[in-house]
């Protein structure tokens, strides 16, 4: 029986490349370079299915000019907005994304940015990295104590709640603004807000974990970063999108918002070079799910709706 033909846009885990090449007829992107649209688009012509990575688009332009020998989109990744979904669905192509899998690696990231950001991890790094320390008194590098502050969390699904989980370890007061609001189980004591304004007023921590849509983006702009109280600390962990970037920096550059957390950024890869002058802007380059053990478990959830489609079964996560 001839095996589907499986594009692999980028180099995932071993164990994914390992379990791919042994049920499908695969093409591997070893050199784990950006494909072009153009590039996509011939490709289509001459597989069945695609793995992809958020750094592939898949617009209503490109949709359109897709071939009709591909049948699947099973993303490597949780959020989506790299894809028209309803240009995609007019044109028969199943996508699926990896949802739950990647929780808990994204909130370590979360509260890694939280507590580097509070902590001067930045300015500090910097001083002993480049020899320049040397000295010290009480009010050096003073921060922000996490213990016991209040962390609003918008967007509650599952990395927030994994947030939650964790931010509770530090005596943390949560609070959470979602679109509905959880069940008494899954709140665990934390405090719903119905408007995301009642959640930026109390939020001496703010972390972002909602999915970009034409609703989120720019969410955080001048005025919501203005409702948060002076001095507070900002964390996306997320999409770039769901901040005004050049409002975060006024922000910042007042004292108005004493610092950031950012693993995502409007232009990827590549970030935004106005935030480099700021140590108090603690960034990484999106690395919130880059564990082995998280890559391998998307690798895996990617191909088990694979598998599931060619045996003509619905795919668990079938968007």
């Amino acid at each position: 029986m001839t095996r589907p033909k499986l594009w692999i846009t980028r180099k995932l885990s071993d164990a994914t490349l390992e379990r791919a090449q042994r049920d499908y007829d695969t093409i591997i992107n070893f050199d784990d370079g950006l494909s072009s649209t153009d590039e996509i688009v011939a490709m289509s012509a001459k597989v069945d299915a695609i793995i992809p990575c958020h750094s592939e688009q898949f617009s209503a332009e490109v949709a359109a000019r897709l071939d009709t020998r591909l049948k699947i989109i099973a993303n490597h990744s949780v959020g989506v907005d790299h894809c028209d979904l309803p240009a995609l669905k007019s044109r028969g192509i199943a996508v699926t994304n990896t949802p739950d899998v990647l929780s808990d690696a994204t909130a370590e990231i979360a509260m890694l940015l939280m507590l580097g950001a509070a902590r001067h991890a930045v300015e500090g790094d910097h001083l002993v990295r480049s020899g320049n320390w040397d000295f010290w008194s009480p009010s050096f590098m003073v921060g922000k104590q996490v213990t016991g502050a209040r962390l609003g969390i918008v967007g509650m699904g599952r990395v927030g709640q994994a947030l939650a989980r964790k931010a509770r370890g530090f005596d943390m007061e949560i609070h959470y603004y979602n679109r509905t609001r959880l069940t008494l189980e899954k709140e665990y004591g934390a405090t719903y807000h119905g408007t995301i304004e009642s959640l930026l007023n109390v939020a001496d921590f703010l972390s972002l974990h909602c999915p970009a849509t034409p609703e989120t983006t720019g969410l955080m702009n001048a005025e919501r970063l203005a409702l948060l109280p002076s001095g507070s600390i900002l964390v996306n962990t997320a999409r770039g999108a769901l901040v005004d970037e050049y409002a975060l920096l006024a922000a910042v550059e007042s004292g108005h918002i004493a610092a950031a957390g950012l693993d995502c950024f409007v232009v990827e890869p590549g970030g935004n070079p106005a935030f480099s002058p700021h140590r108090n802007i603690f960034t990484l380059p999106h690395i919130g799910s880059a564990t082995v053990r998280t890559r391998n478990a998307m690798g895996f959830r990617a191909l088990d709706n694979l598998d599931a489609f060619f045996k003509g079964e619905k795919p668990k996560d079938l968007l």
